[in-house]
């Protein structure tokens, strides 16, 4: 989990699955082809999972499982409005593990911390 990610794809700051696979390569000195078969596993093996009906668990990472959403009507985003069924569907979730919101959350160290910023004798607002 401390490996994280150097690569950032696009200028929008998304990460794609080229981007994954391109990391997996250079961290395992794999060709890109190799490394497209390992991601590619991963991926297919998290939706036959949830498919089964299986809850994935990926210690300090997350867990997926999916919700069910039930039957609903619903108006058509066109002009006519007219409303429609929409029926009971499986939506996968993920819910992020400690560690993920550990890792995301942690103050970098060039950044000071809040309180450092005040000017002494200021009050608040």
């Amino acid at each position: 989990m401390e490996r994280l990610l150097s690569v950032v794809g696009r200028a929008e700051g998304t990460t794609t699955k080229a981007d994954l696979v391109e990391q997996v390569a250079h961290v395992t000195d794999l060709t890109k082809k190799q490394a497209e078969v390992i991601v590619d596993s991963v991926f297919d093996g998290i939706i036959a999972s949830l498919r089964s009906g299986e809850k994935i668990e990926l210690r300090g990472f997350g867990s997926f499982r999916l919700r069910q959403r039930g039957a609903r009507i619903a108006r058509n985003p066109k002009r006519s409005g007219v409303k429609v069924m929409v029926p009971p569907k499986r939506v996968p979730y993920f819910k992020p593990g400690k560690r993920l919101k550990e890792l995301i959350n942690q103050a970098t160290p060039a950044a000071p911390a809040a309180a450092d910023d005040r000017v002494p004798g200021a009050g608040p607002g």
